[in-house]
């Protein structure tokens, strides 16, 4: 697991040299911009599960997005969700990816109102992450070519992408490299590491009746459920990080009523591929004891692990370019949620992740994000995209070298 080097109080690491005068304006106009941006599209809730409010903030995305693009873009609908693409050029190179779901539902403004008070933005959704997508609008912006660039915007990352995951995967394998504008880690931390994910559904049928009169006919499925939760507990590793938690269940009809059928989830998080395998087919050898009732699994993996070794090359690129843009030094955390970095990195594109807001709360009543952070990663995500488009192939060498893309004051401060 790669070292966490972030400040212990989540707090994001400050320059000590003061910018100058024209650069402060600059920086405060930008903020300006950006929370304007952010506002817009928070006051657009987005929850996952009600696919009219996704498509009307697929509308509000896509029409941020051209202000600042100067294209239209491509909605995608798949499964009733609502998408949103913008490719640049003939030739794919680099692939931008984030969502515009949340899992806030309806009415959660009301509780959590948008509001920006000493440097700190609130309001549901705002780190994870529409203000990562606001990011990306404004780094693509400040760029002089766009020849190359994808960026994808999907409507359903927060249950697992179900109807976006070919969409994904099938974007990431015409690039060479995809950049993940997710949330970064505490005090800024990008994330090179993500656990794989798995999800699993076990079914217990017994047979019911009447638990006062003639129990002994029954064939109790909770009983059975009981035994079954023991075994998948038991599939764990902590020493390999690997985690195997029985979540939401249910069983029975009545309280008088020997239960007849039950059942429980399972949720899986592994750093390694070969755990992943371990534990699916140890989920998939589960067997009832000889009692008379069945047990039937169901699921598996949902997404691969996104491992240091698709991360170092384009970490070790933004490192550099963030020492020279004075937003270094960059750290790097491994953490235990996945995103649609994993299945970009599970189809062997090289993927970075955390490239978002700095602040924390994700999902939780304090979501904020530090708005003097924004134009320091916004340049950043400028600087790494331009070098990635004109490096020889990205990080794979698939094409030939071009010219330097990036804007004076941006290459001025790299050097």
């Amino acid at each position: 697991m790669t070292e966490h080097r972030a400040a212990a109080n989540g707090e994001p690491r400050r320059a000590a040299a003061a910018p100058a005068p024209r650069e402060q304006a600059r920086e405060a106009a930008m903020i300006t911009d950006m929370i304007t941006d952010i506002e817009r599209l928070v006051r657009c809730e987005s929850p996952s599960d009600d696919l009219a409010a996704v498509a009307r903030s697929a509308e509000t995305v896509a029409e941020v997005g051209a202000r600042h693009l100067g294209a239209e873009a491509e909605r995608i609908v798949v499964d009733g969700r609502t998408h949103v693409r913008w490719r640049f050029g003939r030739e794919p190179r680099v692939l931008l990816i984030g969502h515009h779901d949340t899992v806030w539902p309806i009415g959660s403004l009301e509780r959590h109102p948008f509001e920006v008070r000493d440097g700190v933005l609130r309001g549901p959704g705002c780190f994870d992450m529409k203000a990562g997508l606001v990011m990306a609008f404004h780094a693509l912006a400040a760029l002089d070519d766009l020849d190359g660039v994808t960026l994808l915007v999907t409507g359903d990352e927060e249950p697992g992408s179900p109807s976006s995951r070919e969409l994904i995967e099938n974007e990431a394998r015409r690039c060479s490299a995809a950049l993940v504008l997710e949330a970064a880690g505490p005090g800024g931390a990008l994330k090179t590491e993500r656990k794989g994910v798995s999800r699993y559904e076990v079914l217990v049928r017994g047979r019911a009746a009447h638990a006062g009169l003639e129990p002994e006919r029954g064939v109790n499925a909770t009983v059975e459920l009981a035994r079954q939760i023991m075994a998948v507990v038991k599939l764990g590793d902590p020493e390999l990080g690997t985690t195997v938690t029985p979540t939401r269940l249910e069983g029975g009809t009545a309280a008088n009523t020997v239960p007849g059928s039950a059942r429980f989830e399972v949720d899986v998080r592994v750093w390694n591929a070969a755990e992943q395998h371990r534990v699916h087919t140890a989920m998939r050898g589960l067997r009832p004891e000889p009692s008379g009732a069945v047990v039937e699994v169901r699921g598996g993996p949902n997404r691969p692990p996104l491992t240091a070794t698709a991360s170092k090359d384009l970490f070790e690129r933004a490192c550099r370019l963030a020492d020279g843009l004075g937003a270094g030094p960059l750290t790097s955390v491994a953490v235990g949620g996945a995103s649609d970095g994993n299945l970009t990195a599970g189809v062997g594109t090289p993927t970075l992740d955390g490239l978002g807001a700095v602040g924390g709360g994700a999902h939780a009543d304090d979501e904020h994000l530090f708005t003097a952070e924004l134009p320091k990663r916004t340049r950043l995500l400028t600087a790494l995209v331009a070098e990635l488009l004109a490096a020889e192939g990205c990080p794979s060498g698939r094409n030939g070298p071009r010219r330097p893309i990036l804007p004076d004051h941006l290459r001025d401060g790299i050097g």
